[in-house]
Parts: structure tokens; C-alpha cells; sequence
């Protein structure tokens, strides 16, 4: 396995996954060649990856209303997996505390700390219209990446040009945008919540944008938008739990980094019933941050995607010179198509003020009030126009003071991720059948760990439909038929290299052979290697494929530089594009897929060496009942301490339990695997406990394969 060191911002890994000098070169031999030598693979993956800054990420909602419903689906499914949350975090007792009360007559300001997860606290500013004797609506103001957020302050050179440009009506608006908002909302009859984001303002315990951006926290799927969530989350549990809130009519909205907490919360909490994300929806730049990015997240997808997820509910945006200046002619066109499957086409609306930068200054401020005054039922005569406010200085604000000071449980980044491992671990066990021992055991093991599977994996397998299968005329090998050709996924432009082997006296059976070489493993110098000829005189066919960066690739000068890694955090990479490994899965998946749909094919094994044994594994996991058998040489991998550099480094991993974990999933499969010495019994423990319970047949052999040794195992 080849690594390359970190050294640059943007970090190219040359991913030979194995394959020495002298095989590369091999893997121009004519014998077994698909692409001519010298031309350029057609592959979209070689063509350069997604990144967060792209001018446009495009994405297509479903056209009909039961197909946008298992789209939106899948969509959630993916949020929730990239950033942690799937299952759920246990939610502990908040123990809210509120003091401070400050009275401005019309509305008062009080001081909020609570606890989202044992030693974390939320922090934040509770606005309350005065003399409310009915319950109001609850509004959710989560802060962006302003200067010092709860605590911002323009400071008083801009107010005079805010005020001139027609931005802002009065001094302390221009000056105090964020507290303008909460403070009119207030006046408009509305209990509003104002809270921190990780790392500003009262939230100091663990910083905006380090602790999360290691190889660990990927493959367990910790990170900064997982954690920000959950507090919106418990955030909405707590202006709920007010007495003075009417839990019906919650609206949440937030301006650029809060935009993006804004219609992530109203993507996985049914919850609320109007959202506002300002400076944020957009088909451009997707969320600078690494608070607003993580593993898998927006794979295929895109902001667009995730504001759709509210649908039907009211939904309204706001642009400026900025990401977000074309949002409505790129994006509001495709919510209005979302919404028009409801019937809701006018409750989903978005404007842009171009001659303003990127701001939630009073005119969009004002589009807000309108449509929170409208949705959530407020009256017709509630004003929403703003007028002068007395600002709070940061010393009022701050919640912590000498008789309340920080808790002595806060939690460092350090141990809050020791803790969220802990409840991972303790989720992942549940669900095995030592713990879970009823009749829906393995279903609801298939449910949760499939679906984060599907997501890390890039599956299910394609139907036939979705490939573009090419052959090209066919020749012998030996006494076998040799078929050449390709396959391509129609959608993505992924394209594979593959050789299926068909012996004259063809039994139905076609054994799906992948190797960290490609397909040049099926020779023995110029000949048919000896483990590929015995299948062939047992009637079995034989198929390999050249998958992602293996064999022919190395051939394509651009495999060179196919995967970037950012430096700075690699969701930003791994939150756009799959990784290696996932790529290679999808390959095996697509070839499998287009093997089954060969003429004569009645059955398929599988078989993974030299370094393909973990890919097959994974790929085996997502395949059901299409495999018959799978024999793979895993040589002791585990996902334990890899690397972000590593060619199969796959985030997410091990809060699935690792290989096994992930393995598992086949069962009740027949399952042969060599090479297990070395790899840690817990890595392996979700296979062997469920296999067990399920009657399934798993064969497991320390040492490590020979080519003889997996046919033998398939022949059986």
C-alpha cells in the first residue's frame, strides 16, 4: 500500500493501492486490454473532484410526489448519517438556567445555559414581548460567523454608511443587526431564542474550528455540524418547554452560517413551522466552514437539496451580492417545483438585494417578519417595521458571571469526543443479538447499519438500466470465449474496464474476480493463471474488472492526480466526492450488476485478493441475495488506525462497527475469509455474533489466500 505525505494545502495522493512499478506496467499488457493504448479513459471521476467553492452544484428534485418522497428520504437519511446523528443521540435532562432578567419595557432579555449532552453547554440571549397573557410563537436564532456572533458589533464607523445605503432605518440596527432582529421579533409577540454557535460568545469550551478534523473523528463521524445541530436540536426542546410558547408555531432562522443551521435543523427535525435561512440557499459556494461540512454530506446533492427537505411548509429566502446573488433564478425554480407536488407552490419564496454584500440587514429582515407574521399566524396588524432599540453591551449579554459561572463538568473537545465514542459504541451494541434478541433483530440491524452503508458506500447496486454495457467483439483465451468491453453508469460517468471468461460447457455459476492488480491477475505471464482455469473447467465463468485506479487507470496520466485531499479539513473534500474505497465499491457493484444481466447467468460468487479482499467484502454487504458465495483474503485489514491518506480510509467506519460490523450485513450469506490474523476480535465480532443468530455460513481462516485457495473455496 502506497502513502504519500501531507505536505501542501491541497494534497494529491497518488493511490496505487498495491500495485508495484512492474504491475503498472503490466497493466498495459494487450492480452486483456479494453482501452486502446494511448486514449484517455472516459471516466467523469478522472475529470477532477466537486469542491465546495464549484461555481455551480447542480442537483434535480423528483418529478413526481411519491418519487420527491423516497428522494427526500434518502436526502435525510444521508444528513443525518454525514453528520453523526443516525441513530439518534440519547437526549439527557437539560436543567435549563435562566436568570439576568433585563426590562426594556416592551420586552425583556434574559440569560439561558443549558446542557445539550453531559458537560456541553448551549448559551444564549431568551427575548420575551412584556405582559404576554397567551402563548406566543417560538422563534429559533441561531448566529453566522459574525464578529464575536451573540456579542457583534459593527462598531459606529459603518453606521452612517448602512443607514445612506438604504440597509438599515436606525443607529443601533446598523450598529447591533443581530440584536435588532431578536429584539423586533420580541416586539412583534414572539419568544425568541438567540443562541451560540461552538465557539463564540459564551461558548468557549471548545473551539469553531479545530478538534474534529482527524482521521479518528472521520471514522467515527464526529464533527462540528453533528455537534451544532444536536444543539439546535435541544435548542428547540427548550423554547418548546417554555410555558409561554405555543409549540405549534415555531419559526428558525439565521443569517450565512446560521442559514446553514437553519436548514439543516428544518431537514431533520419535523418541528418547526416556518424557517428563514438568509444568505445561505444557493447552487454556488456551499457553506465556507467546517462547521457547515462534513463526510458524505452533500454527495449528488446540494443546499438546494436540504431547504427542500421542509417542503410543504413555509420556506422563504433571502440573496445579496454574494453565493447566494442568483438564488432566484437558480434554486427557488427548483423548490417551486418541489412544492408544487403539495399544492404549496406560494409557500416557498426567496429575494435577493444585490446592491447589498452579504448581510441580514433590516430590508431582509423586514421580507421575514412578513413571512413569520403571515405563517405563523400572528395578525395582520403586527407591525414590521423596526424602530430604535437600546442595545445590550457583551458584559449584558454574556451569560456566565460570578453566581453562575461555567459548570465544573464542561467538557474540552477532547473529552466530548470521548464520550459521544462511548454512546456510539453502546448504540452500535444495542443492535446486536446478544442485546437485541426479538424476532425484528436482524431487520432492524439491516435498517440501521444498511442505511449508513448506502450512504458510505455510494450504494445500492444499479440495475441493469441504469448501466451503459459495451462489448467489444469477442476472442479466446485458452479454450475459454473472452468478452471485453465496458461498463458506465449512465448518471455519473463512472466507467470500468472488464473481461468475463465463458467456458464451452457454461453451468450458470460466474465468479466475479477482483484483485488490487485489476484484471491482469487472471494471467500467468501469457497464459491463463491456473486458479482462473480451474474455475473454467469446473463450467464456472469468470468476470474481473479493472476498478477505480487499478489496471488500465494506471495507464491515464490524470490517475496521477484523480484524488485530492484538503489539507485543512478533508470533509471538504469527502463531503462532495466518495472516497477511494467507496468508489471501488461502486465499481464492483456496477460490474456485478452487469454480470447478473448477462444471458446465462443464473448465479454469482465473489471472490476479493491482494488488497480487493475488504472491497468485495463491503461490496458483498450491499449485494442481498444476487451472491451465492464470496471467498476473500482480507490480509488482517481493519479500519482502526488508518490514516486520511490511506487509499481505503472510509469515514464513518467504525461507528458501524468496522469491517465486520459493516460485513455483516450479508449474512446470511456463505462466506469464506482468509486473513484474519491481526485483526482486533471487535472488528470482527458483528459478523461472527450475527452470522451465529441467523444460521448463516462463515468460514473464517487465519492465514492468508492463495489463488488455489479461493477457487477451491468456491468449487466446494
Amino acid at each position: 500500500m502506497v502513502r504519500i505525505q501531507i505536505t501542501s494545502l491541497m494534497v494529491i495522493i497518488l493511490v496505487l493501492a498495491g500495485v508495484s512499478g512492474t504491475r503498472a506496467q503490466e497493466a498495459g499488457s494487450a492480452i486483456l486490454r479494453v482501452i486502446e493504448a494511448g486514449q484517455p479513459i472516459d471516466d467523469a471521476r478522472l475529470s477532477g473532484q466537486r469542491k465546495l467553492d464549484d461555481a455551480y452544484h447542480p442537483w434535480r428534485p423528483a418529478e413526481t410526489l411519491d418519487a420527491w418522497k423516497n428522494q427526500a428520504q434518502r436526502i435525510r437519511e444521508r444528513i443525518l448519517v454525514s453528520i453523526g446523528l443516525w441513530p439518534m443521540w440519547p437526549r439527557q435532562p437539560l436543567n435549563a438556567v435562566i436568570h439576568g432578567r433585563i426590562d426594556r419595557g416592551d420586552y425583556t432579555v434574559e440569560k439561558v445555559f443549558f446542557s445539550s449532552l453531559p458537560g456541553h453547554y448551549v448559551t444564549g440571549s431568551l427575548y420575551r414581548p412584556r405582559n404576554a397573557t397567551v402563548r406566543r410563537p417560538g422563534i429559533l436564532c441561531p448566529h453566522g460567523h459574525w464578529d464575536k456572533g451573540r456579542f457583534h458589533d459593527a462598531g459606529e464607523p459603518v453606521v452612517a454608511g448602512q443607514i445612506e445605503t438604504g440597509a438599515e432605518s436606525n443607529e443601533a440596527a446598523a450598529r447591533f443587526p443581530l440584536q435588532a432582529r431578536m429584539v423586533h421579533l420580541a416586539r412583534m409577540g414572539c419568544v425568541v431564542f438567540h443562541y451560540d454557535m461552538v465557539g463564540y460568545a459564551d461558548s468557549t469550551a471548545i473551539d469553531h474550528r479545530s478538534g474534529f478534523a482527524d482521521a479518528q473523528a472521520g471514522l467515527w463521524l464526529q464533527n462540528w455540524m453533528g455537534l451544532q445541530t444536536w444543539n439546535s436540536i435541544r435548542a428547540l426542546d427548550f423554547l418548546q418547554s417554555l410555558p409561554d410558547v405555543d409549540s405549534a408555531r415555531i419559526g428558525v432562522t439565521g443569517g450565512s452560517g446560521g442559514g446553514t443551521q437553519t436548514f439543516m435543523l428544518c431537514a431533520v427535525d419535523p418541528r418547526p413551522a416556518a424557517a428563514f435561512p438568509a444568505v445561505m440557499v444557493s447552487t454556488a459556494m456551499q457553506g465556507g466552514c467546517v462547521c457547515e461540512n462534513s463526510d458524505y454530506l452533500r454527495i449528488g446533492v446540494n443546499n438546494i437539496a436540504f431547504a427542500a427537505l421542509f417542503a410543504p411548509k413555509p420556506l422563504a429566502m433571502s440573496g445579496a451580492d454574494d453565493w447566494t446573488i442568483e438564488i432566484e433564478t437558480k434554486g427557488l425554480p427548483e423548490l417551486r417545483n418541489v412544492y408544487s407536488l403539495f399544492g404549496r407552490k406560494d409557500f416557498v419564496d426567496a429575494h435577493t438585494w444585490p446592491e447589498h454584500r452579504h448581510n441580514y440587514n433590516q430590508r431582509a429582515r423586514r421580507f421575514m417578519y412578513s413571512w413569520f407574521r403571515r405563517h405563523l399566524e400572528m395578525g395582520a396588524d403586527v407591525s414590521t417595521d423596526e424602530r430604535e432599540f437600546e442595545p445590550l453591551a457583551p458584559a449584558e449579554l454574556s451569560v456566565f458571571d460570578d453566581a453562575h459561572p461555567l459548570p465544573v463538568d464542561a467538557q474540552d473537545v477532547t473529552t466530548l469526543r470521548a464520550y459521544l465514542t462511548k454512546v456510539f459504541q453502546r448504540q452500535f451494541a444495542s443492535l446486536l443479538p446478544e442485546a437485541d434478541t426479538g424476532p425484528n433483530s436482524i431487520a432492524r440491524y439491516r435498517k440501521t447499519v444498511g442505511t449508513a452503508a448506502r450512504v458510505m458506500l455510494g450504494g445500492p447496486a444499479p440495475v441493469a438500466a441504469d448501466l451503459e454495457i459495451v462489448r467489444q467483439p469477442e476472442t479466446s483465451l485458452g479454450t475459454a470465449r473472452s468478452l471485453r468491453g465496458t461498463v458506465k453508469r449512465k448518471l455519473t460517468g463512472e466507467f470500468v474496464p472488464w473481461i468475463t471468461l465463458v467456458p464451452k460447457e457454461f453451468n450458470g455459476t460466474v465468479v466475479a474476480w477482483f484483485d488490487g492488480r485489476g484484471k491482469q491477475h487472471l494471467l500467468d505471464g501469457e497464459s491463463l493463471s491456473h486458479a482462473a482455469t480451474q474455475l473454467l473447467d469446473a463450467g464456472f465463468a469468470v468476470v474481473s474488472a479493472d476498478v477505480f485506479l487499478t489496471g488500465e487507470f494506471l495507464n491515464d496520466a490524470r490517475s496521477k492526480e484523480a484524488r485530492q485531499i484538503d489539507e485543512r479539513f478533508a470533509g471538504y473534500t469527502f463531503g462532495y466526492n466518495h472516497p477511494l474505497l467507496a468508489h471501488r465499491v461502486r465499481d464492483i457493484l456496477a460490474v456485478v450488476s452487469a454480470a447478473t444481466a448477462q444471458e446465462g447467468t443464473e448465479r454469482i460468487h465473489l471472490a476479493g485478493t491482494n488488497g480487493a479482499g475488504p472491497w468485495v467484502l463491503l461490496a458483498r454487504s450491499l449485494l442481498g441475495d444476487r451472491v451465492e458465495r464470496t471467498a476473500v483474503d482480507l490480509d488482517g485489514f481493519s479500519f482502526r488506525s488508518q490514516a486520511l491518506n490511506d487509499p481505503d480510509y472510509l469515514p464513518g467506519a467504525l461507528r458501524y462497527g468496522d469491517i465486520g460490523g459493516l460485513a455483516a450485513l450479508a449474512v446470511p450469506g456463505d462466506m469464506t475469509l482468509f486473513g484474519s490474523e491481526g485483526i482486533p476480535d471487535a472488528a470482527l465480532l458483528p459478523l461472527t455474533e450475527l452470522s451465529k443468530s441467523a444460521g448463516g455460513r462463515l468460514q473464517m481462516n487465519s492465514g492468508n489466500a492463495t489463488a488455489k485457495d479461493i477457487a477451491n473455496s468456491l468449487l466446494r
